[in-house]
Protein backbone atom coordinates (compact mmCIF):
# COMPACT_ATOMS: atom_id res chain seq x y z
CA UNK A 1 0.00 0.00 0.00
CA UNK A 2 0.90 3.65 -0.77
CA UNK A 3 -0.24 6.72 1.20
CA UNK A 4 -0.24 10.55 0.43
CA UNK A 5 0.12 11.96 4.34
CA UNK A 6 1.67 14.77 5.39
CA UNK A 7 1.69 14.59 9.69
CA UNK A 8 4.67 13.09 11.16
CA UNK A 9 3.13 12.82 14.67
CA UNK A 10 0.32 10.30 12.94
CA UNK A 11 2.69 8.55 11.28
CA UNK A 12 4.69 7.17 13.98
CA UNK A 13 2.13 6.64 15.99
CA UNK A 14 -0.16 3.69 13.18
CA UNK A 15 -0.27 0.24 13.81
CA UNK A 16 0.27 0.38 9.87
CA UNK A 17 2.67 2.77 9.00
CA UNK A 18 2.56 3.76 5.27
CA UNK A 19 4.92 2.51 2.84
CA UNK A 20 5.52 5.90 1.39
CA UNK A 21 4.67 9.56 2.95
CA UNK A 22 5.00 12.10 0.19
CA UNK A 23 4.74 15.72 2.20
CA UNK A 24 3.58 18.54 -0.10
CA UNK A 25 4.47 21.84 0.76
CA UNK A 26 2.21 24.46 -1.39
CA UNK A 27 4.04 27.11 -0.19
CA UNK A 28 2.98 26.99 3.79
CA UNK A 29 4.83 29.47 6.12
CA UNK A 30 5.05 27.40 9.01
CA UNK A 31 8.39 25.92 8.42
CA UNK A 32 6.90 22.66 6.95
CA UNK A 33 9.61 22.13 4.17
CA UNK A 34 12.83 22.94 6.77
CA UNK A 35 10.86 20.34 9.35
CA UNK A 36 9.84 17.57 6.94
CA UNK A 37 13.88 17.52 5.27
CA UNK A 38 14.99 16.79 9.04
CA UNK A 39 12.76 14.17 9.33
CA UNK A 40 13.83 12.52 5.84
CA UNK A 41 17.37 11.88 7.05
CA UNK A 42 16.04 9.66 9.36
CA UNK A 43 13.54 7.97 7.23
CA UNK A 44 13.83 7.18 3.45
CA UNK A 45 10.03 6.35 2.95
CA UNK A 46 9.37 10.01 3.48
CA UNK A 47 9.92 12.46 0.60
CA UNK A 48 9.32 16.20 0.30
CA UNK A 49 8.02 18.01 -3.03
CA UNK A 50 6.65 21.30 -3.42
CA UNK A 51 2.89 22.04 -5.30
CA UNK A 52 2.34 25.04 -8.11
CA UNK A 53 1.36 28.08 -5.78
CA UNK A 54 -0.83 31.25 -7.46
CA UNK A 55 0.90 33.36 -5.31
CA UNK A 56 -2.68 34.51 -3.56
CA UNK A 57 -3.92 34.30 0.17
CA UNK A 58 -4.65 30.82 1.25
CA UNK A 59 -8.15 31.25 1.23
CA UNK A 60 -8.07 31.98 -2.33
CA UNK A 61 -5.89 29.41 -3.35
CA UNK A 62 -8.73 26.94 -1.82
CA UNK A 63 -11.05 28.64 -4.16
CA UNK A 64 -9.28 28.02 -6.65
CA UNK A 65 -7.99 24.17 -6.52
CA UNK A 66 -4.69 24.91 -4.33
CA UNK A 67 -5.21 21.51 -2.15
CA UNK A 68 -6.45 19.33 -5.61
CA UNK A 69 -2.87 20.74 -7.11
CA UNK A 70 -1.45 19.81 -3.79
CA UNK A 71 -2.92 16.32 -3.95
CA UNK A 72 -1.73 15.76 -7.96
CA UNK A 73 1.51 16.77 -7.37
CA UNK A 74 1.54 13.95 -4.13
CA UNK A 75 0.49 11.50 -6.68
CA UNK A 76 2.98 12.26 -9.19
CA UNK A 77 5.78 11.62 -6.41
CA UNK A 78 4.87 8.09 -5.08
CA UNK A 79 7.04 5.94 -6.25
CA UNK A 80 5.09 3.38 -7.31
CA UNK A 81 1.22 2.54 -8.29
CA UNK A 82 -0.45 2.15 -4.53
CA UNK A 83 -3.20 -0.29 -3.72
CA UNK A 84 -5.21 2.53 -1.48
CA UNK A 85 -4.17 6.37 -1.51
CA UNK A 86 -4.97 8.69 1.40
CA UNK A 87 -4.68 12.33 1.10
CA UNK A 88 -4.38 13.66 4.69
CA UNK A 89 -4.12 17.55 5.84
CA UNK A 90 -2.31 18.85 8.13
CA UNK A 91 -4.30 20.33 10.74
CA UNK A 92 -6.07 16.57 12.03
CA UNK A 93 -4.59 13.98 14.33
CA UNK A 94 -5.69 10.20 14.14
CA UNK A 95 -5.74 7.48 16.52
CA UNK A 96 -3.37 4.89 16.02
CA UNK A 97 -5.83 2.63 14.25
CA UNK A 98 -7.45 4.63 12.17
CA UNK A 99 -5.66 3.49 8.77
CA UNK A 100 -5.75 -0.01 10.12
CA UNK A 101 -9.75 0.70 10.39
CA UNK A 102 -9.25 1.77 7.10
CA UNK A 103 -7.57 -0.69 5.05
CA UNK A 104 -9.96 -3.11 6.50
CA UNK A 105 -12.69 -1.21 5.20
CA UNK A 106 -11.70 -1.54 1.95
CA UNK A 107 -10.40 -5.23 2.35
CA UNK A 108 -14.28 -6.16 3.15
CA UNK A 109 -16.26 -3.85 0.13
CA UNK A 110 -14.44 -4.41 -2.93
CA UNK A 111 -16.78 -1.95 -4.33
CA UNK A 112 -15.48 0.96 -1.43
CA UNK A 113 -13.73 3.68 -4.20
CA UNK A 114 -13.66 6.30 -1.36
CA UNK A 115 -13.69 5.93 2.22
CA UNK A 116 -12.39 8.18 5.31
CA UNK A 117 -13.16 9.25 9.32
CA UNK A 118 -15.96 11.06 11.25
CA UNK A 119 -14.51 14.42 11.90
CA UNK A 120 -14.54 15.80 15.34
CA UNK A 121 -14.24 19.23 16.61
CA UNK A 122 -13.13 20.88 19.74
CA UNK A 123 -15.82 23.48 20.72
CA UNK A 124 -17.11 24.35 24.35
CA UNK A 125 -15.04 22.51 26.16
CA UNK A 126 -15.46 18.91 24.16
CA UNK A 127 -14.91 17.22 21.21
CA UNK A 128 -18.17 17.21 18.89
CA UNK A 129 -18.77 15.23 15.62
CA UNK A 130 -19.29 17.40 12.33
CA UNK A 131 -22.46 15.55 10.84
CA UNK A 132 -22.19 15.18 6.94
CA UNK A 133 -24.98 14.50 4.57
CA UNK A 134 -25.50 10.70 3.64
CA UNK A 135 -22.27 9.31 3.39
CA UNK A 136 -20.21 11.78 2.08
CA UNK A 137 -16.10 11.97 3.02
CA UNK A 138 -14.60 15.11 4.37
CA UNK A 139 -11.59 15.74 2.18
CA UNK A 140 -9.60 15.97 5.41
CA UNK A 141 -9.00 12.31 5.56
CA UNK A 142 -10.07 11.09 2.27
CA UNK A 143 -8.81 7.29 0.68
CA UNK A 144 -9.24 6.01 -2.30
CA UNK A 145 -9.34 2.95 -4.38
CA UNK A 146 -6.37 3.01 -6.96
CA UNK A 147 -8.95 2.00 -9.72
CA UNK A 148 -11.12 4.17 -8.25
CA UNK A 149 -9.56 7.58 -8.51
CA UNK A 150 -8.53 6.87 -11.96
CA UNK A 151 -12.16 6.51 -12.77
CA UNK A 152 -12.65 10.05 -11.26
CA UNK A 153 -9.68 12.12 -12.54
CA UNK A 154 -8.99 14.48 -13.21
CA UNK A 155 -9.96 16.00 -9.91
CA UNK A 156 -11.83 19.57 -10.31
CA UNK A 157 -9.34 22.29 -9.54
CA UNK A 158 -11.95 24.22 -7.06
CA UNK A 159 -14.05 24.04 -4.39
CA UNK A 160 -16.33 21.31 -4.65
CA UNK A 161 -14.13 18.70 -5.73
CA UNK A 162 -14.87 16.77 -2.95
CA UNK A 163 -18.47 15.98 -4.04
CA UNK A 164 -17.92 15.94 -7.51
CA UNK A 165 -15.59 13.48 -7.54
CA UNK A 166 -18.51 11.18 -5.36
CA UNK A 167 -20.51 11.11 -7.78
CA UNK A 168 -18.85 10.41 -10.32
CA UNK A 169 -17.34 7.35 -8.52
CA UNK A 170 -20.87 6.19 -7.84
CA UNK A 171 -21.45 6.85 -12.09
CA UNK A 172 -18.29 4.28 -12.37
CA UNK A 173 -19.89 1.71 -10.04
CA UNK A 174 -18.16 2.61 -7.19
CA UNK A 175 -19.56 3.82 -3.53
CA UNK A 176 -18.31 6.46 -0.81
CA UNK A 177 -18.74 5.54 3.09
CA UNK A 178 -18.14 8.16 5.95
CA UNK A 179 -16.77 5.55 8.79
CA UNK A 180 -17.93 6.66 12.13
CA UNK A 181 -15.58 4.26 13.86
CA UNK A 182 -12.69 6.24 12.59
CA UNK A 183 -13.41 9.39 13.94
CA UNK A 184 -10.17 12.14 13.24
CA UNK A 185 -9.27 15.03 14.80
CA UNK A 186 -9.53 18.69 13.30
CA UNK A 187 -7.93 21.49 15.26
CA UNK A 188 -9.26 24.27 13.49
CA UNK A 189 -13.24 24.85 13.27
CA UNK A 190 -14.73 24.39 9.85
CA UNK A 191 -15.32 27.81 8.88
CA UNK A 192 -12.38 29.40 11.30
CA UNK A 193 -9.99 30.68 8.73
CA UNK A 194 -12.59 31.93 6.47
CA UNK A 195 -15.28 32.92 8.42
CA UNK A 196 -18.50 31.46 9.14
CA UNK A 197 -20.23 34.04 6.67
CA UNK A 198 -17.61 33.39 4.17
CA UNK A 199 -17.70 29.91 4.20
CA UNK A 200 -21.02 29.18 4.03
CA UNK A 201 -21.12 31.80 0.97
CA UNK A 202 -18.74 29.25 -0.83
CA UNK A 203 -21.20 26.52 -0.30
CA UNK A 204 -24.23 28.37 -1.80
CA UNK A 205 -21.59 28.93 -4.80
CA UNK A 206 -20.09 25.70 -4.77
CA UNK A 207 -23.74 23.90 -4.47
CA UNK A 208 -24.23 26.19 -7.68
CA UNK A 209 -21.80 25.13 -9.61
CA UNK A 210 -22.90 21.38 -8.76
CA UNK A 211 -26.17 21.95 -10.42
CA UNK A 212 -28.11 21.64 -6.90
CA UNK A 213 -32.08 22.20 -6.84
CA UNK A 214 -32.98 25.72 -5.71
CA UNK A 215 -35.32 23.93 -3.00
CA UNK A 216 -33.00 21.51 -1.90
CA UNK A 217 -30.05 24.26 -1.31
CA UNK A 218 -32.95 26.57 0.79
CA UNK A 219 -34.31 23.75 2.38
CA UNK A 220 -30.90 23.01 3.63
CA UNK A 221 -29.80 26.10 4.70
CA UNK A 222 -32.65 26.85 6.37
CA UNK A 223 -32.33 23.57 8.33
CA UNK A 224 -28.31 24.56 9.23
CA UNK A 225 -29.39 28.01 10.54
CA UNK A 226 -31.37 26.16 13.41
CA UNK A 227 -28.34 26.06 14.63
CA UNK A 228 -26.16 28.37 12.94
CA UNK A 229 -27.53 31.57 11.65
CA UNK A 230 -24.80 32.30 9.20
CA UNK A 231 -25.97 29.63 6.92
CA UNK A 232 -28.43 32.25 5.51
CA UNK A 233 -25.14 33.06 3.46
CA UNK A 234 -25.69 29.54 1.20
CA UNK A 235 -29.01 31.32 -0.14
CA UNK A 236 -27.23 34.59 -1.18
CA UNK A 237 -24.16 32.38 -1.97
CA UNK A 238 -26.23 30.45 -4.52
CA UNK A 239 -28.35 32.96 -6.38
CA UNK A 240 -25.55 35.62 -6.41
CA UNK A 241 -23.78 32.49 -8.71
CA UNK A 242 -27.04 31.96 -10.73
CA UNK A 243 -27.54 35.77 -11.50
CA UNK A 244 -23.89 35.90 -12.53
CA UNK A 245 -24.51 33.09 -14.54
CA UNK A 246 -21.66 31.38 -13.02
CA UNK A 247 -20.62 28.01 -15.10
CA UNK A 248 -21.35 24.66 -13.80
CA UNK A 249 -20.02 21.21 -13.74
CA UNK A 250 -20.03 19.92 -17.37
CA UNK A 251 -20.62 16.69 -16.94
CA UNK A 252 -24.31 15.94 -17.57
CA UNK A 253 -24.19 12.47 -15.28
CA UNK A 254 -23.66 14.54 -12.13
CA UNK A 255 -25.86 16.88 -12.34
CA UNK A 256 -28.66 14.69 -13.02
CA UNK A 257 -27.38 12.15 -10.09
CA UNK A 258 -27.69 15.53 -8.29
CA UNK A 259 -30.81 16.68 -8.55
CA UNK A 260 -32.36 13.11 -8.34
CA UNK A 261 -31.20 12.57 -4.95
CA UNK A 262 -32.78 16.10 -4.16
CA UNK A 263 -36.51 15.89 -4.93
CA UNK A 264 -38.93 16.71 -2.33
CA UNK A 265 -39.22 13.39 -1.50
CA UNK A 266 -36.36 12.77 -0.31
CA UNK A 267 -35.63 15.58 2.13
CA UNK A 268 -37.70 14.33 4.99
CA UNK A 269 -35.22 10.58 4.80
CA UNK A 270 -32.43 12.64 4.49
CA UNK A 271 -33.32 15.11 7.49
CA UNK A 272 -33.83 12.37 9.81
CA UNK A 273 -30.68 11.00 8.62
CA UNK A 274 -28.79 14.31 9.94
CA UNK A 275 -31.08 14.53 12.68
CA UNK A 276 -29.53 11.05 13.70
CA UNK A 277 -25.83 11.87 13.07
CA UNK A 278 -25.88 14.77 15.28
CA UNK A 279 -27.84 12.82 18.06
CA UNK A 280 -25.99 9.57 17.75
Amino acid sequence: MMFFLDRQDTMEAQTIRPAAWIVVDDGSTDRTAELVKSVAREHDWIVLVSAPVDGGQLVDGRRTGRDVAAFQAGLAALPSQPDIVLKLDADVSLLPDFFEGLLQAFEDDPKLGIAGGACFEFENGAWRERWVTGDHVRGATRAYRWACLQDVQPLEPRLGWDGIDEVLAIVHGWHAKSLRSLPFFHHRIMGQRDGAGRAFRDQGSTAHYMGYRPSYLIARALFRMRTTPAAWSMITGYFSAAVRRERRVADPAVRRYIRDRQRLRELPRRAAEALGRRSG
